[in-house]
């Protein structure tokens, strides 16, 4: 799902609001519901003011009634009445009795009181006769409800303020936690950890931040592959160099001493013409590995171009047989000529090398429907199955006994073998245009020769 995140935290915002406004509503009728009724003993206290009413006017009569009343009314600040009630009906109407013995002149103290009227109710409380009535107006300290305000603040303000503190705590640790993992792996990086990766854990998340992390650890893979390649190139390149830079300085000496100067000289020529190829084949390496350039493609015949190739094989390599195998008319590609012209050189030189003189090296061209195959055969000495991956490493060599499966020890052979850079050279500018290359024993043998096969992408 694309936005997942964002998703995420609007069903978390929103859900969690509308059940925090559900439960804030609920728990605020639940607590009006319970504040609107008098309090127990302030209902006990109304009804002995009733019964206390009711015995002065049955034993003292109705002037000390009266007097006690005056003083319960300035006592609680209120005003009481003795009263009957009685309903004149006109136009010759009649009540139900039901309503005549439900009618009542107040409030009963039972009943819930309305907590946001600002009069307080009158009470109605019957003698025991059923027909008088003590009559109250709700003094103002029995009121219930007097500690509403301090109850909404608590409601709609403090609660609500605590559990969205809460909800965004909750939602900033879940945005946070890959964050707070990401930025360590930074650091840990930034300090020479290449190995370290930010989402190791967070792979079930699927959302925008496990996205970032598995970009930096895509970052982290590529950054970690060039630092490593490019110390190892550079540990390889300094070691290739020293034999060379050895035999230089063997050759000045004997020009300063003038012992042969001219076999000298020529060996100095010889060794800088070397040192320089493999810088240039070096830095090329390095171009690409660092780099992974996208080449400039151009329509290019790649049958003439194997046919130059090839001639220029043969006249070097005049003691070897080369057989081109192609069609007879003209295939258009799109590549870059140059890249493509050292790959296959490097390839088709490296099998002549490892070819014995008399012997066949065959290269073949074979077009399909959307790519074409370049195949090159030669009678060599193969390479062990183990190591058919390792020959595209850059400055990987067989010992020539190791090419005959006598031991299993890679190392740094003679002069002769080369550097080791020409065929992963040759594999970095075949998949820097688009192709793909591997190689394999023909028959599974090593000493049945080495097959190389190239594929080269191809539109009709």
């Amino acid at each position: 799902m694309k936005n997942r995140l964002l998703w995420k935290l609007f069903f978390v915002v929103a859900v969690s609001t509308v059940v925090l406004f559900w439960l804030i509503d609920l728990v605020a009728q639940h607590t009006e519901e319970s504040m609107s009724y008098i309090d127990h003993s302030y209902r006990e206290e109304l009804k002995y003011y009733a019964k206390e009413a009711e015995r002065i006017l049955n034993t003292e009569g109705e002037e000390a009634l009266a007097k006690w009343i005056d003083q319960i009314e300035r006592k609680e600040n209120t005003w009481i009445a003795i009263a009957l009630p009685s309903i004149t009906t006109l136009a010759n109407t009649k009540l139900s009795q039901h309503y005549i013995d439900a009618f009542t002149l107040g409030r009963s103290i039972e009943w819930k009181i309305h907590l946001y009227f600002t009069q307080n109710p009158t009470m109605d409380i019957p003698f025991t006769d059923g027909h008088t009535r003590f009559l109250i107006q709700l003094p103002q300290r029995m009121r219930p409800g007097n500690n509403l305000l301090i109850v909404d603040l608590i409601l709609q303000i403090a609660i609500p303020f605590l559990l969205l503190c809460l909800i965004t705590f909750v939602l900033y640790k879940h945005v946070m936690k890959p964050l707070k993992k990401l930025e360590r792996a930074t650091h840990q990086f930034s300090e020479g950890k290449f190995d370290v990766r930010a989402n190791e854990g967070f792979s079930h998340r699927h959302d925008e931040l496990t996205n970032l992390a598995s970009t930096f650890d895509t970052m982290a893979d590529r950054i970690s592959t060039l630092i490593i390649s490019q110390r190892q190139l550079l540990a390889d390149l300094s070691h290739e160099l020293r034999t060379p830079l050895a035999r230089l300085n063997i050759a000045v000496d004997c020009v300063e001493q003038d012992l042969d100067s001219k076999q000298a000289l020529e060996r100095l020529r010889y060794e800088s013409s070397n040192m320089q190829g493999l810088i240039e084949d070096a830095l090329t390496l390095a171009w690409f590995n660092t780099e992974s350039p996208s080449l400039k493609l151009d329509a290019l015949e790649i049958t003439s171009l194997l046919q130059v190739i090839v001639d220029d094989a043969r006249y070097e390599f005049s003691q070897h047989n080369i057989q081109l195998i192609q069609p007879d008319h003209e295939i258009f590609i799109n590549s870059a000529q140059q890249a493509l012209t050292a790959a296959l050189e490097n390839i088709i030189r490296n099998g002549l090398f490892h070819t014995p003189a008399g012997k066949t090296l065959k290269v073949q061209l074979d077009q399909k429907s959307d790519h074409l195959d370049i195949e090159i055969r030669d009678q060599g000495h193969g390479v062990p199955n183990k190591h058919l991956e390792d020959i595209f490493t850059p400055f990987f060599r067989l010992k020539q006994n190791e090419q005959n499966n006598q031991n299993d020890d890679p190392s740094i052979s003679s002069k002769k073998s080369g550097y080791g850079l020409g065929l992963a050279l040759a594999k970095r500018q075949i998949l820097a245009l688009g192709g793909s290359i591997h190689a394999e024993n023909i028959n599974q043998e090593p000493e049945n020769g080495l097959r190389v096969l190239i594929c080269l992408p191809c539109k009709n």
